[in-house]
């Protein structure tokens, strides 16, 4: 395998995220606000959203090219995006994935910051989602 690094994408370069969520057909963004980060070999292979929500965060868009899943790509840019962060971190999931969060240290919650909790229940009028934090 190639060497892996997990970077925060400078501001300027938030349409590589982009680019790669397309060039893989995912509809995932790169968020306006907050930080974007990426794993990369060669070339971007994963890449996540942390947005400041209150003085917590709040995961999206983690996403990893399909030829890479399987070997902890995901894993290892969830832990260098976290790894300085006291913050609580929070995430919306289908069900089936959070074995895989929790093994991240992720644990389901009910309670959410406001801001988190009405669009959880917005999303889940058309989807099965959970909601988990970290820290």
């Amino acid at each position: 395998m190639l060497p892996l690094t997990c970077t925060r994408l400078p501001p300027t370069q938030r349409r590589l995220l982009d680019h790669f969520y397309r060039q893989h057909g995912s509809r995932m963004r790169a968020a306006g606000e907050g930080e974007q980060w990426v794993a990369r070999t060669a070339e971007i292979i994963g890449g996540m959203n942390l947005t400041p929500i209150g003085g917590d965060h709040w995961l999206t868009g983690l996403f990893v090219a399909p030829q890479w899943r399987g070997q902890q790509i995901a894993s290892r840019l969830i832990d260098a995006a976290l790894a300085e962060s006291n913050a609580a971190t929070w995430l919306f999931c289908h069900p089936d994935l959070a074995p895989f969060y929790q093994r991240l240290a992720f644990t389901p919650t009910t309670t959410l910051p406001e801001a988190l909790a009405s669009r959880l229940a917005r999303y889940q009028r058309s989807k099965a989602l959970l909601a988990m934090r970290r820290g």
